[in-house]
C-alpha cells in the first residue's frame, strides 16, 4: 500500500511548494508539473519494486506502464475540470455521481478480466508444467536442459526489455522447445554418438512436432508452438524447419536458441564432456551474426557476467 501510494507524493510536493492559490487555468504550468512528478514517482517506485526481483530495464519499465501514463493524462483534464466546478459551487459534484458510478462500473468490469486472465495464465503454466515433467520422464537430460534453459531464457528476457507477454512466451517456449522429442525414438535420443543423416533429419523433425503438439492444446500455447517451431532457426538462415534468418525468426526463439546452445555447451553429454564457460562464451560470440542474433547474444553476455 506504501508503494501504491508514491505516485501523489509527487504531486502533493509540487502544490505544497507553489502554496495556496485559488484554481486557474493560468496555472496550467504549475498543474502539468504535478502530473509530471506523479509519472516521475510512480515510475521511480514501480522500477525499484519490480528490480528487486526482475532484471527489467528502463526501457521495459517505461514500455510497460505507457497505457497508465496515457489514462491517467487523459483523465487529468477531467480532473481539473471537476476541481473548478467544485470550487465555486460545490453542489456541482452531485452531478458527477453517474460518472463517478460508471467508473466504478468499469472498474469491477477490469478487475474481472484481470481475474479471469490470472486464472487462464496459471492453467496455462499448469498445462507447461506438466509437459515439462513429460519430458523430464521420458529423458531426465532433455527434461533438465529445458528447465536449465528456462532461467537463461528468463534472464536475457529482461535484458532485453520484453513484454510481460512476450517473457512469458519465451519462458514456455524455453521449457518446451524440446517437447517435440517425445515421439522421436528413445535410442536416436541417447545415442552415444553423433547421429548419422538419415537419423538427423528424424531429430529435426522434433521442432514441428513440437508446434503440432502444443497446436492441439490452443491458447497461449499454440502461440508458443510458433516459437518453439522456430527455436533452431540460424540468424543466417541456415537453420531448420523453415529457413528463417534474421528479424523473420520470432525474437523469444532467437533468444531460446541462444541460450540452449549455451547450456548444451556447459553440460556433460554422453558423448562429450561439457565445455568450459569461458570456452562457451567465445564460440557465442564468434557465432553472433551468423548462428545467433548479435544483439542477443549481448544480453545472454551480460546476463552470464552478473
Amino acid at each position: 500500500m506504501i508503494v501504491s501510494s508514491w505516485n501523489a507524493v509527487g504531486p502533493a510536493l509540487v502544490l505544497f511548494f507553489w502554496g495556496s492559490h485559488a484554481p486557474s487555468w493560468r496555472s496550467l504550468p504549475v498543474y502539468a508539473a504535478a502530473l509530471g512528478a506523479q509519472f516521475a514517482f510512480d515510475f521511480a517506485s514501480a522500477y525499484l519494486c519490480t528490480r528487486a526481483v526482475l532484471r527489467v530495464t528502463l526501457f521495459g519499465q517505461l514500455k510497460a506502464m505507457a497505457p497508465t501514463f496515457a489514462v491517467d493524462g487523459m483523465l487529468a483534464p477531467l480532473g481539473l475540470l471537476v476541481a473548478f466546478s467544485a470550487y465555486r459551487h460545490p453542489w456541482a459534484l452531485l452531478l458527477l455521481m453517474p460518472v463517478l458510478a460508471l467508473f466504478a462500473t468499469f472498474a469491477r468490469e477490469r478487475q474481472h478480466r484481470i481475474d479471469n486472465a490470472l486464472e487462464l495464465s496459471t492453467a496455462y503454466r499448469g498445462t507447461a508444467m506438466l509437459l515439462g515433467d513429460v519430458i523430464e520422464a521420458d529423458d531426465a537430460y532433455t527434461g533438465s536442459h529445458s528447465r536449465d534453459v528456462v532461467d537463461l531464457v528468463v534472464s536475457t528476457a529482461d535484458e532485453l526489455g520484453l513484454t510481460p507477454r512476450d517473457r512469458q512466451c519465451a519462458e514456455f517456449a524455453a521449457l518446451l522447445h524440446d517437447v517435440g522429442k517425445v515421439k522421436i525414438p528413445s535410442e536416436i535420443i541417447n545415442k552415444a554418438g553423433p547421429l548419422d543423416d538419415a537419423e538427423w533429419e528424424l531429430m529435426k523433425t522434433h521442432t514441428i512436432v513440437g508446434e503440432e503438439l502444443l497446436e492441439r492444446i490452443g491458447g497461449l500455447l499454440a502461440e508458443v508452438g510458433n516459437i518453439v517451431r522456430s527455436c533452431h532457426e540460424r540468424w543466417d538462415g541456415a537453420g531448420y524447419p523453415d529457413g528463417l534468418a534474421g528479424e523473420d525468426i520470432p525474437l523469444a526463439a532467437r533468444i531460446v536458441c541462444a541460450c540452449d546452445a549455451w547450456s548444451a555447451m556447459t553440460t556433460d553429454r554422453s558423448y562429450r564432456k561439457a565445455r568450459s564457460h569461458a570456452d562457451a562464451s567465445a564460440e557465442l560470440r564468434a557465432s553472433a551474426g551468423t548462428h545467433f542474433d548479435p544483439r542477443v547474444v549481448d544480453a545472454l553476455i551480460a546476463v552470464l557476467s552478473v
